[in-house]
């Protein structure tokens, strides 16, 4: 086999193992602090600023137009349709 394909399931698998962990440990809490909560809803909201940032700060006037689109729709919208709008503005 290829050692692409050991890469790809190693990363799986540790994917995986996160994702378990995390919920393996959070399950042992009978109530979460709202500090915590309040920190864990805005990791989504993290890694999409560092996903999109470095982008704008080489970007034209396409992409500033789609990211004015995204935001107006995801005012409107709700987060689906966020993430819709601005895979297909920033696909263009």
């Amino acid at each position: 086999m290829s050692t692409t394909f050991w890469i790809i399931l190693a990363g799986a698998i540790a994917t995986y193992l996160t994702r378990v962990g995390g919920h393996l440990v959070i399950s042992r809490f009978e109530t979460i602090h709202p500090r915590v909560e309040a920190g864990l809803n805005a990791v989504p909201a993290a890694v999409l600023t560092t996903l999109v940032a470095p982008e704008l700060l080489h970007a034209g006037p396409a992409e500033w137009a789609a990211l004015i689109v995204t935001v107006l729709v995801s005012l409107r919208g709700g987060l689906m349709a966020m993430f819709l709008a601005g895979a297909a503005g920033f696909g263009v």
